[in-house]
């Protein structure tokens, strides 16, 4: 897997943090992003390159300061590698399509997974059902 997009191209159309997050494997500080909050039905999508990661019925409030899921929407929407940078050991998660950074995932997330899908806004925008309204975190 290989980011299908070019760095200046990607420069022009992301704002600093989208890139760093994205490209740099970045992270937003906490209570920052745009769709931490966002409580509406729709479908959450890479920035990049518009691939669809998570539903918003998996979305829920973990209190840690940034978008939480508990599933994507496939096996395939997410690719996952070992991190051990920072002194820790996690799991980071990227796009199954553009392999672009997202966040990490945790084992502490609610049931039925088990698991905490910790994201960036940064990475995301998301697609309102109702209206088609997209949202660029």
């Amino acid at each position: 897997m290989s980011n299908q997009h070019n760095s200046d191209e990607l420069k022009k159309n992301l704002t600093e943090m989208q890139f760093y997050v994205t490209q740099h494997h970045g992270t937003e500080p906490p209570f920052t992003g745009r769709l931490l909050h966002n409580k509406r039905d729709g479908v959450y999508h890479c920035l990049v390159c518009d691939a669809a990661l998570f539903n918003s019925q998996s979305k829920y409030d973990s209190g840690c300061g940034w978008p939480s899921f508990y599933e994507p929407v496939s096996e395939e929407a997410i690719h996952y590698l070992k991190d051990t940078s920072h002194g820790m050991e996690r799991i980071e998660i990227r796009c199954g399509n553009c392999d672009a950074h997202l966040g990490h995932v945790f084992p502490d997330g609610p049931q039925p997974t088990g698991e905490r899908f910790c994201v960036n806004s940064a990475s995301l925008s998301f697609t309102d059902d109702q209206n088609g309204d997209q949202t660029k975190g």
